[in-house]
């Protein structure tokens, strides 16, 4: 194990029978530091189930939870879904290396977050299983699709990512893992996903559905508008002369009230310099930016 010091390559040395997120985060906890890196029970086996990814996975349950003692590099694997048959199967085979959640740090659980691996999971599959009904379901009519953004001066499919945000009808703020569609083909955008993380909340799936006879803007729109911009095209013009170049972050969708703010961050990087610098915030907001 002295050689082994990589969180993933560790973990998978030890249990190399789980799925792992390509995310472990650093919290504290009682006073030391600490990694929490989610871990999957998966499986090709299940009859009549589709599967998903690049391994091809008709099963997927985020079964484990897995914390790692950053300076002693001490293992733990705690069971969050004591009824998922696959790890009931696996804490038989191997019982002196599971834990019970009852066993959890207690000032641990309030860092727990819904993982973003099962989340993309969950949103591939959803982009054809929120069909009610069977005929449009089998004729593929209302299929959705993942928005893109500009990154970095390329376009690639937009991200899920973690937010601090008040849901409609909720009367506090709470950490939520979000995601926009759009319909399939079009830029528009036609709902948005959120994954709970708090508390008793935890787990649980919100989804919020536009009226279909309403534009609303998805992100690949508000990148363009940004474009059109006279001032942010001639302040990006302006960065990008010889010796350095604008990198445009992530751009957010964020739900306030009845109403969606679209924020994006605009860097500048030397050549010389690895490290770009923070210099505006664009903020889209109805018809203004």
């Amino acid at each position: 194990m002295l050689f082994h010091r990589q969180i993933l390559d560790r973990i998978e040395k030890l249990a190399p029978f789980l799925y792992y997120d390509s995310d472990p985060y650093l919290v504290l906890s009682e006073g030391r530091m600490v990694w929490v890196l989610d871990a999957y029970t998966v499986t090709n086996d299940i009859p009549y189930s589709e599967p998903v990814g690049t391994n091809k996975f008709n099963y997927i349950r985020n079964s484990v939870k897995v914390v790692v003692d950053a300076y002693n590099g001490s293992v733990d694997f705690f069971v969050s879904e004591d009824q998922d048959p696959l790890i009931q199967v696996y804490q038989q085979i191997f019982p002196k290396t599971f834990k019970s959640w009852d066993e959890l740090p207690a000032d641990l659980l309030s860092h727990i977050r819904y993982p973003v691996d099962f989340f993309e999971t969950q949103s591939q599959m959803y982009r054809a299983y929120h069909m009610m009904d069977e005929t449009v379901f089998y004729n593929k009519e209302d299929m959705w699709g993942l928005p893109k953004e500009l990154y970095g001066g390329q376009e690639r499919r937009m991200e899920a990512y973690y937010l601090i945000m008040k849901l409609p009808k909720v009367e506090e703020a709470e950490f939520v893992l979000l995601l926009p569609f759009v319909p399939m083909g079009k830029d528009n955008m036609i709902s948005w996903l959120a994954a709970r993380s708090d508390g008793p909340n935890y787990g649980s799936l919100v989804l919020y559905q536009f009226p279909k006879q309403k534009l609303i803007y998805g992100p690949r729109q508000i990148e363009a508008r940004i474009d059109q911009d006279p001032e942010i095209s001639k302040q990006i013009t302006l960065w990008s002369q010889s010796g350095s170049r604008v990198v445009r972050g992530n751009l957010l969708v964020i739900p306030i009230g009845n109403s969606l703010v679209y924020v994006e961050p605009l860097y500048l990087q030397a050549e010389s310099s690895q490290l770009p610098e923070l210099k505006q915030v664009i903020v889209a907001y109805a018809n203004r930016i």
